[in-house]
């Protein structure tokens, strides 16, 4: 198990803070990164094979994510090992734990990521009342189910297109992991004109150069099924979502999809990050060398944590979406053009820009980044 020395640095984390209850083999670990701009918002991950070093990564991310959106808050992540399709019932034995566990952790939000949803976050809100994105039921925003991240996307992707000289309309999509934040963005941008030509998930990829109906996809993913049971195009093996020619291809899964194994394969203008973390960085600076357009996922991706601090606000759902818009629009025409005058890749420029902040909040705290006396859990 990596040390937390090995990974961290002068921003974080705060703390690591790891769960144990053998008595229903709950493992689980939190990791809150910088607290210097308020409270901590990151999703609860579920998946069996989450580390300490993803659960930190993803934590960065989440710091760089909310002080690019210039959020009051900073970056946390919490990750449990276990089978997200596992039964509800022992699903929510294990995030009742978790929450009862962590209910004296105050800067820290719960919110919901991959393998967590809102019924999750209102299991976590009977137990200790500190989360976000919640059902419409007990007062919240449901983001996964109004699509709050991928309509984000969609407004990323549509600035990011004149620094390719493209244009959305007819514009080919191909979207790697078709669950709720790919399916949104998909859906967004067929509504702009764009063609969705492939969709994949862990049971496999479904390939249309006429395009796929977001309807039928969306309807099979409901029932439990597959992308690949498409009645129609090509059935292909989850992997080859990669190699399909398009315009855009949306990474929406889990981290390090795109490495430096495969990134030689991807055949796209622009990547759109839907996932957190989702290429290497070496295989970044591949892409960046193919003049291949990456917009980094703390920039793409946050109109779900917009929409959930503002829930914690108390804002109404029908504000989201012009807020998501507007900022989602205007830091990633802000990095694209920085990283374009510096001849940089997007994410340092993104990285400048959200450290700068992070580290102005920072000056004006007691401690550089922890929320009260250091230590570490």
């Amino acid at each position: 198990m990596p040390d937390i020395f090995d990974f961290g640095d002068e921003l974080g984390p705060t703390k690591i803070i790891h769960v144990y209850e053998p008595s229903i083999n709950l493992k689980g670990i939190l990791v809150i990164d910088n607290v210097a701009t308020g409270p901590s918002i990151g999703g609860v991950r579920m998946a069996p094979d989450v580390s300490v070093e993803e659960c930190f990564r993803l934590a960065r991310a989440m710091t760089m994510k909310n002080a690019a959106a210039e959020l009051p808050h900073g970056g946390g992540k919490a990750v449990v090992f276990g089978d997200p399709k596992m039964p509800s019932k022992d699903k929510e034995q294990l995030l009742r734990a978790l929450a009862s566990s962590l209910r004296n952790v105050e800067d820290y939000i719960f919110a919901p990521d991959m393998g967590t949803d809102e019924v999750c976050m209102a299991w976590v809100k009977d137990e200790i009342g500190r989360v976000v994105g919640l059902p419409r039921e007990v007062g919240g925003i449901p983001l996964d189910e109004i699509g709050a991240t991928g309509w984000g996307l969609t407004q990323s992707a549509d600035v990011a297109m004149s620094f390719c000289d493209l244009k959305l309309q007819d514009a080919r999509v191909v979207v790697q992991g078709f669950g709720a934040v790919g399916k949104h963005a998909a859906r967004f941008l067929i509504e702009k004109g764009a063609l969705l030509v492939a969709a994949s998930d862990s049971r496999g990829t479904i390939h249309s150069p006429e395009g796929l109906d977001i309807k039928a996809l969306m309807e099979l993913k409901q029932a439990g099924k597959s992308v690949a049971d498409y009645p129609g195009g090509t059935r292909l093996a989850p992997d080859a979502v990669i190699d399909i020619e398009c315009d855009i291809w949306i990474p929406a899964a889990r981290p390090d999809v795109i490495n430096d194994e495969n990134v030689h394969r991807l055949n796209a203008k622009m990547m759109i990050q839907g996932a957190n973390i989702p290429a290497t960085a070496g295989a970044e600076l591949t892409l960046h060398q193919k003049g291949v357009l990456c917009v980094p996922d703390f920039i793409a991706n946050a109109g779900g944590v917009i929409c959930a601090a503002m829930e914690y606000q108390g804002a109404g759902e029908s504000m989201v979406f012009p807020v998501i818009e507007d900022k989602i629009r205007r830091n990633t025409r802000r990095v694209l053009e920085a990283a374009a005058t510096d001849n940089i890749l997007p994410r340092q420029a993104a990285l400048k820009l959200a450290s700068k902040r992070v580290k102005r909040a920072m000056s004006y705290r007691r401690y550089s980044v922890f929320s009260s006396a250091p230590g570490f859990v």
